[in-house]
């Protein structure tokens, strides 16, 4: 994490050198940004850190992964598809849920799910491209979702 902190640190300041103006401007930009996320963000991340206060450890992992990791990742691709969560907050759920020892494999198949199936959103995108494309769309979004999830589980040693 600290290399993508020096990183950021080494390009904001290759920034201000080619154009001081720009640089101020653009910071500006991203701390309004910022300040407009952040209450959601923060209630977000409050309502989830509750909520997974009172659910035991071994109620998650029982569900999302130590025992059966293809049940976890089929439960989480479920909940994925029918919840409708931005990634600002989605990823730090995850990071909670990794160290409550929820596997890779079934994070990857919530926040893919989560971003690329609409259950939610269903209604929305059937009336701007109709029944069998979003269908279609829905279903196969799904299927590569699963298989990054298979193939996350494989890199990080969870499948075979």
């Amino acid at each position: 994490m600290y290399f993508l902190y020096i990183v950021t640190a080494f390009a904001l300041l290759l920034s201000f050198v080619a154009s001081r103006k720009k640089t101020l401007k653009a910071i500006k930009i991203a701390v309004k940004k910022f300040v407009n996320i952040l209450p959601a963000f923060l209630t977000m991340l409050i309502l989830v850190s509750v909520a997974l206060f009172f659910v035991p450890d071994k109620v998650i992992s029982n569900y999302l992964g130590s025992n059966n990791k293809f049940f976890g990742m089929i439960f989480a691709s479920f909940f994925g598809s029918i919840t409708l969560m931005p990634g600002f907050i989605a990823f730090p759920l995850c990071g909670i849920l990794l160290k409550k020892g929820v596997p890779y494999m079934v994070l990857s198949a919530f926040t893919t799910t989560l971003m690329m199936v609409g259950i939610l959103t269903y209604p929305i995108e059937k009336e701007y491209f109709g029944r069998k494309v979003t269908v279609i769309r829905n279903v196969i979004s799904l299927f590569i979702a699963l298989i990054v999830a298979l193939i996350t589980g494989f890199f990080f040693g969870e499948v075979f």
